[in-house]
């Protein structure tokens, strides 16, 4: 079945940097755009990144544009985002996720806490 394990999180200060990745499996993931959310304490799950199939297009939400870069290895089913000069306000759960066979699957997520 499918599967994403993300990874890369932790405690980072104002304007330091970070790299998640995600290791999917479970389908053919050369083929499927994949996706970064945010959900922050209270708040609703958002869009970060999106990257299609072969790296062609990447797609950023206006808070993260210039500063987050999404990235994909198809030989090692990995997907990442290099986050940097980190902002408090970029605090939360990310996750990555994909759209397979007319279902979203979520990773388990993985905690960026920005403070200083």
């Amino acid at each position: 079945q499918v599967q994403l394990v993300e990874s890369g999180g932790g405690l980072v200060q104002p304007g330091g940097s970070l790299r998640l990745s995600c290791v999917a499996s479970g389908f053919i993931f050369s083929i499927y755009d994949m996706t970064w959310y945010s959900q922050a304490p209270g708040k609703e799950r958002e869009l970060v990144a999106t990257i299609t199939t072969f790296g062609g297009r990447t797609n950023y939400a206006a808070p993260v544009k210039g500063r987050f870069t999404i990235s994909r290895d198809n030989a090692k089913n990995t997907v990442y985002l290099q986050m940097n000069s980190l902002k408090p306000e970029d605090t939360a759960v990310y996750y990555c996720s994909v759209y397979v066979r007319n279902r979203r699957y979520w990773g388990q997520g993985t905690q960026v806490t920005v403070s200083s």
